[in-house]
């Protein structure tokens, strides 16, 4: 026995497919339904690709940010501390802290031959250091800062020029302990690193603790005890065992109290950034409508000779919807392919961009990050497709209503 049901639904597809290769006369309606389909591909390729990019932004900032200066930060309220063994021990105690590291941040003047300007001295011991893999990794030439050698950013260096072996003076703005004038010493370059973030490659001097201490007249004081969990996502809740270990004279902030504000700010850019290329998609699926509508119009002889065979307003209905659903199904696939393409590419388009009109479209100066980021969150990239495809066939709904309601006697008579 043949399935009937089957036969019809191909038939519905067959009919829903012809209807959308529009001939001469009614080319128009071919012309609204590929803006359509070119409409929904641009806005879903658009959506992937901004919120890639605004994922590898905050991804690759907030490690590098973290990696920087730990998930915990202990300081003292009344300025510099003694950060004892004892301190740090019990700090180590606390579950998912995996390294406990006092530093020392202090501001300075850097000047040589040819450069000056402001610095941003980090200090740690040299063992922590090396083991702090945004440093560590971070290193292009020669070694990390160890004993009078230090360590500076590579854009500094780029723009003092700056090489390894070379003699720099660091101005301290602290006034001297007998009155005299700021202190200043000569350090040895030992070390370059890029961080990837043009505001520490700027400025970013690092050092020994015990070289910084000294110089700084701190003596065995620190400015910070930095704190790193398996996952930053303990930090907030594992702040509170930290401090509970601690002093009462420290306070301790985790990473989303630091630089919470900034990272919110990042946030409410994606989401208004979505919103706003979002309604590419709202406008393509208008599109659809008014396609739809006059495809309806143009069809009513057609419809009319298929409710007189024996078609029901149901398949009239259904063919409709397949015809306006083919499209946004169509153009969601294509700007999803488009999307996720370039997506992983925008590195590249960026080099491409820049050598092509001489102008850098992602300026590290003004967004931080020396390279374009990008991360694709598949959950995103479904919930992009969805929207899609259900704003399609949304679309779709009134005018195959109006189309299954057609009445062929009506439609036959003014043919």
């Amino acid at each position: 026995m043949v399935d009937r049901s089957r036969m019809f639904g191909a038939l519905e597809r067959w009919i829903a497919l012809r209807y959308l290769g529009a001939r001469r006369q009614e080319g128009f309606i071919s012309v609204i339904a590929g803006f359509s389909f070119l409409g929904i591909a641009l806005g879903v390729a658009t959506l992937i690709i901004s919120l890639s990019v605004f994922n590898g932004f905050q991804r690759d900032l907030l490690a590098r940010v973290l990696g920087f200066q730990g998930h915990v930060v202990a300081m003292g309220q009344y300025g510099p501390f003694q950060a004892s063994d004892a301190l740090l021990d019990g700090v180590r105690t606390v579950p998912g802290v995996v390294s406990v590291m006092p530093s020392l941040d202090a501001q300075g003047l850097l000047s040589t031959r040819d450069f000056a300007g402001g610095v941003l001295v980090k200090a740690l011991r040299p063992a922590d250091m090396a083991a702090r893999p945004a440093f560590a990794d971070a290193l292009v030439e020669g070694t990390l800062a160890d004993g009078d050698g230090i360590a500076i950013g590579k854009r500094m260096a780029d723009t003092g020029r700056i090489k390894l072996g070379d003699r720099v003076t660091i101005l301290s703005p602290q006034v001297d302990a007998a009155g005299g004038p700021p202190r200043s010493r000569a350090f040895t370059v030992t070390g370059i690193v890029a961080l990837g973030v043009s505001e520490f490659d700027n400025t970013l001097v690092l050092m020994d603790l015990a070289t910084a201490q000294e110089f700084f007249q701190l003596d065995e004081n620190v400015t910070a005890v930095e704190v790193n969990f398996t996952d930053p996502s303990l930090a907030p809740s594992g702040a509170g065992e930290v401090a509970k270990r601690l002093p009462g004279s420290l306070y301790v902030r985790d990473w989303q109290q630091v630089n919470g504000a900034f990272f919110g700010f990042i946030e409410t850019q994606r989401n208004v950034v979505s919103l706003i290329l979002g309604m590419i998609v709202v406008v393509a699926a208008f599109n659809i409508i008014s396609g739809m509508i006059m495809m309806v119009q143009d069809k009513g002889r057609e419809i009319a000779i298929l409710r007189t065979m024996g078609a029901g307003r149901g398949t009239i209905l259904r063919i409709f919807l397949m015809s306006g659903a083919s499209i946004g199904i169509a153009g969601t696939a294509a700007g999803l392919v488009l999307g996720l393409t370039l997506s992983g590419h925008m590195e590249q388009l960026r080099q491409l961009v820049k050598a092509a009109t001489g102008i850098d479209p992602f300026n590290s100066d003004i967004y931080f990050l020396s390279s374009l980021p990008s991360f694709t969150d598949p959950w995103q990239v479904a919930q992009v497709a969805v929207a899609s495809v259900a704003l399609s066939l949304l679309a779709t709904l009134y005018p195959s209503w109006r189309a299954a309601r057609l009445d062929p006697v009506e439609a036959l008579r003014y043919e």
